[in-house]
């Protein structure tokens, strides 16, 4: 019983800094990427949907990403999404076909903005990590009078062990991710 509680809690901490590092690469650097646009979403026929299923995203140079939609209709609600996504500072253009974004220089200004936006990702990272924490310490106290005091101890010793390893791995993407934002 020890054991499953584990192994769910360290199953949802990895997805959790997974998603943790999915957020970091939604912070732009000085490069045009299309992880980017993963989190935009554009107003299609009513409903919010992902940029990502309406368009197809190519990075053709290092600042500039063409956006290819499926259904040209969509072309000025995807345009728009995009100039109205903050943090990206991008400016698309549109030619009637597909939707250019050209992304402008970082300043160091801009750099440290997203270094403190990227901190407070970070945290709210950890923070995450250390509410599921909690919920595995209490399903452990939960299973008190099932198994020993010895054993339950030896468990929440594992619990800390394995929340520290994984809020260590949101500060190493955290520290990368710091070092490519800096980086001019």
């Amino acid at each position: 019983m020890i054991a499953d509680v584990l192994a769910d809690t360290g199953a949802r901490m990895d997805r959790a800094v997974e998603a943790a590092k999915e957020d970091f690469a939604t912070v732009r650097t000085g490069r045009a990427n299309p992880q980017l646009f993963q989190k935009i979403l554009v107003d299609y026929y009513g409903s919010p949907t992902p940029l990502a299923q309406l368009a197809s995203l190519n990075n053709i140079e290092a600042r500039t990403i063409v956006v290819t939609p499926y259904d040209k209709s969509a072309l000025k609600a995807i345009e728009q999404a995009i100039r109205d996504t903050p943090n990206l500072g991008a400016n698309p253009t549109n030619d009637g076909n597909l939707v250019r974004v050209t992304m402008p220089e970082l300043t160091e200004e801009r750099r440290k903005e997203y270094v403190k936006l990227v901190r407070t990702k970070g945290e709210d990272a950890k923070v995450h990590v250390r509410g599921i924490r909690r919920k595995a310490k209490d399903d452990l106290d939960a299973l008190k009078s099932d198994v020993g005091e010895d054993e339950l101890v030896r468990a929440e010793k594992e619990l800390d062990s394995l929340t520290r390893a994984h809020v260590d791995a949101i500060d190493d993407a955290l520290k990368r991710k710091e070092a490519e934002l800096l980086e001019v």
